[in-house]
C-alpha cells in the first residue's frame, strides 16, 4: 500500500526514527482540508507506546477535517548537522496513519500529561496547567501505518 523508499540508501532504522520523535519538540502535521485543499500546521507532541498524542481546542477547521477524513501525514525532522562544506545532513520522520479524537478521559488526561512532561521543566507545572485547563483540551491519538526515516544532505 504504501511506496518503498526510493533513495533507500538514506534510510533510517527504526530506532533512529523513534529517536527523532522522542528529542524534537515540533512536527507538521496535514489533514485533507476543505475543498479538497491539504491542510498543514505545526504541532507539539509525544511518542508515547507506538503512538503519537496531540492535543488541540474541541472545534475548529482541524477537528473538522478529521471528522471528515482520519487520514494524515506527520513529518518531523532533526536540527541536523554540518560537515566539511556548507551543506547539512538533516534526518526526518515521515508518518502515515490515522488520528482518533480520545474521548475517554482517562486515557486523554493520561496522553496530556505525558505531552505536558515533555515541554514543562517540572511535573508540578503540569499538573497545574491540567488541573486548569484539561477540561478544555481535546487529545488526539495518531495510530501509525507506515513510517520512514531519511537521511537527507541537503545541499
Amino acid at each position: 500500500m504504501f511506496r518503498k523508499m526510493r533513495r533507500h540508501g538514506q534510510q533510517q532504522s527504526r530506532e533512529v526514527c523513534e529517536a527523532v520523535l522522542n528529542e524534537q519538540k515540533r512536527g507538521v502535521l496535514a489533514v485533507h482540508g476543505e475543498d479538497g485543499y491539504p491542510y498543514a500546521f505545526p504541532m507539539d507532541f509525544v511518542y508515547k507506546d507506538g503512538k503519537i498524542y496531540f492535543h488541540c481546542a474541541k472545534e475548529g477547521h482541524k477537528i473538522d477535517a478529521l471528522r471528515a477524513d482520519d487520514r494524515v501525514s506527520f513529518c518531523v525532522y532533526d536540527q541536523g548537522y554540518q560537515k566539511d562544506d556548507w551543506s547539512f545532513f538533516v534526518t526526518s520522520v515521515v508518518i502515515f496513519g490515522r488520528i482518533r479524537l480520545i474521548d475517554d478521559r482517562d486515557l486523554a488526561f493520561e496522553a496530556a500529561r505525558a505531552l505536558g512532561l515533555k515541554y514543562y521543566p517540572t511535573a508540578d507545572g503540569v499538573d497545574e496547567e491540567l488541573k486548569k485547563d484539561f477540561a478544555r483540551v481535546q487529545m488526539l491519538e495518531l495510530e501509525i501505518d507506515h513510517m520512514t526515516g531519511k537521511l537527507v544532505h541537503e545541499k
